[in-house]
């Protein structure tokens, strides 16, 4: 294993089941939690490194990359988190609710000074062509968010005012003893808000927020590997009091390509030829992503033979180089011949001293001469 050991990580084998790899990133995370390991700079590296191999392992295409090729096979595919908050908004689904709400109060989000929270992320997806992997392309996405009430301002009062929560004292939060733990949850009047409206907006009835259609406008780069989630900042929808806005996230799939495959950086296509041309070589044109180029068969190519042309590949993202187009060479063998076409070709074949069928023979000889 060149690198990092993920499956080491998690403490899961290698043939380990999504479900498994879930379940063991959960126990490392509530292991190694933040807020339950205060200023533990070892605790935070290794709930870093659990994050990071629970990404890798979780998705299909990255652990596949890994197996093969160790950690060396994911260059150019981000992986790895820069922030608490990246791993926490990643992976909303593992620490919203359930035991981390109990312990920890909820997630960093709803741990905010009460009041001020940013504003939820949202996520979508956008299909492009492999085509359009060599020099980027950019898209105009329709998204479907919630904005501040033009009315109310976000406030959700009519008036412009609201009195403080009398269930929480404006603190947003709740306090309740469970045995020998303390477990502080969200105010359910006033919904962490610390504050409630008395006489609702008539737009937005005292949510503070109206649904819009706006149109995003993102830029896909060369090199973008499928599955690969780019982030743009502050077009998710709005925080609460002031606070900053979410974050859009687009995850980019590449559609399946009629003629060509990816491998990595690489493009492979297959290219039949007549069998005498393989044999005598030969200059063919062959498509590739941008156009049409010349490649030459060198005398004697052979079925499954890989041929190169160079630097008509993929870029590598961020990177200056760019992969080549892979050619496998089919050889096609004619199933109909002229009568001079069988003549040369029976005249080739003595020439070798090959036996080969005759042209015509009977159903019962051919049989006869299976059991001889």
């Amino acid at each position: 294993m060149n690198g990092k050991d993920y499956y080491q990580t998690l403490g899961v084998a290698r043939d380990a089941a999504h479900d498994e790899i879930k379940r063991a990133y959960r126990k490392m995370a509530l292991k190694h939690h933040p807020d339950k390991n205060p200023g533990n700079k070892e605790a935070e590296q290794k709930f870093k490194e659990a994050a990071e191999a629970y990404e890798v392992l979780r998705d299909d295409e990255k652990r596949a990359r890994y197996d093969r090729y160790g950690e060396e096979g994911l260059k150019g595919v981000p992986h790895g988190f820069s922030s608490f908050t990246d791993i926490f908004e990643a992976f909303s689904d593992i620490f919203d609710g359930g035991i981390f709400e109990g312990l920890f109060g909820g997630t960093r989000r709803t741990r905010r000074r009460e009041g001020f929270e940013k504003g939820a992320s949202l996520h979508i997806e956008v299909a492009i062509e492999l085509k359009d992997v060599v020099n980027g392309v950019d898209r105009a996405l329709e998204i479907r968010r919630n904005e501040l009430c033009p009315s109310c301002g976000g406030g959700g009062s009519q008036s412009g005012t609201a009195s403080t929560c009398p269930t929480c004292g404006g603190h947003g939060r709740v306090i309740a003893q469970q045995g020998f733990f303390t477990v502080q949850t969200t105010c359910p009047r006033c919904r962490g808000e610390g504050r409630v409206v008395t006489d609702p907006c008539r737009q937005c009835r005292g949510s503070g927020k109206v649904k819009a259609t706006r149109e995003i406008r993102v830029k896909i780069p060369q090199g973008v590997e499928d599955g690969m989630r780019l982030k743009i900042t502050g077009e998710g929808e709005p925080g609460r009091n002031g606070a900053p806005p979410g974050d859009l996230y687009v995850t980019v799939r590449i559609k399946e390509h009629n003629y060509f495959e990816r491998m990595g950086e690489h493009v492979v296509c297959e290219l039949p030829i007549p069998f005498a041309q393989a044999t005598l070589g030969c200059e063919v044109e062959v498509p590739t992503l941008e156009g049409v180029e010349k490649l030459t068969v060198p005398r004697g190519t052979q079925t499954g033979d890989m041929l190169k042309i160079r630097g008509h590949g993929l870029p590598v993202l961020h990177g200056l180089t760019r992969g080549d187009q892979l050619v496998r060479i089919y050889v096609e063998v004619p199933r109909k011949l002229t009568a001079r076409q069988e003549q040369l070709l029976r005249e080739f074949a003595s020439s070798e001293k090959i036996q080969v069928t005759p042209r015509k023979r009977s159903l019962i000889s051919r049989v006869k001469n299976l059991f001889e």
